[in-house]
């Protein structure tokens, strides 16, 4: 049975570094979301420094939805890893909604976590040189705009919230994967649906 994981989180909460390790771990292919914002973001001329220009992201979308439906065509045994950063607003539900369809289309495991951090640590990891290779937010000025215009997706009830303030990004790997199953249940946080 094929898994879908969903990282939902803030600029630098560690999705893709988590997804990158959680690659490693369970086989799962990783498409962050850089894969369908940097082709948009480099015919644009972003760099992550400024604003993005106005219009960009009814482009983004078009990518994302293209490599949604690449996705369900997958053979069974593939299985995904997504990232996302979604704001606080209502229509994020929506894009949620679309990766659950996703799973339940392909008969995947959906397991979807919810990244939290700390604003300061978020502002310290902006500018890291790991966020370079890709056109990633680094001005943590626009950073601190951002979550306080548009906001952090709240978790429906369900879904996990894995605070990486401190937490080693293997670490992180290894309780995502526990979550879907994939490891011992010792290796699983006792804590209920908020793990650290």
């Amino acid at each position: 049975m094929p898994h879908l994981f969903y990282l939902i989180g803030p600029p630098a909460s560690g999705k893709r570094t988590i997804g990158q390790l959680l690659e490693r771990q369970t086989g799962a292919v990783l498409l962050d979301n850089h894969l369908w914002s940097d082709p948009i973001f480099r015919a644009c001329g972003v760099t992550g420094h400024h604003e993005l220009p106005a219009g960009l992201s009814p482009l983004r979308e078009q990518v994302r939805l293209a490599v949604l439906q690449a996705a369900e065509l997958a053979p069974a045994q593939v299985s995904h890893i997504f990232t996302h950063y979604l704001t606080a607003e209502a229509r994020e539900q929506e894009t949620f909604g679309s990766l659950a369809a996703l799973a339940k289309a392909r008969g995947a495991v959906f397991t979807p976590v919810v990244l939290t951090c700390q604003r300061e640590e978020l502002a310290r990891r902006i500018n890291r040189p790991e966020r370079q290779d890709r056109l990633k937010l680094k001005n943590p000025a626009l950073l601190a705009s951002l979550l306080d215009t548009r906001g952090t997706f709240t978790a429906p009830a369900d879904v996990p919230v894995l605070d990486t303030t401190s937490l080693e990004p293997e670490a992180a790997a290894r309780q995502v994967a526990a979550l879907a199953g994939l490891l011992a249940s010792a290796d699983l946080p006792s804590s209920g649906r908020h793990i650290c």
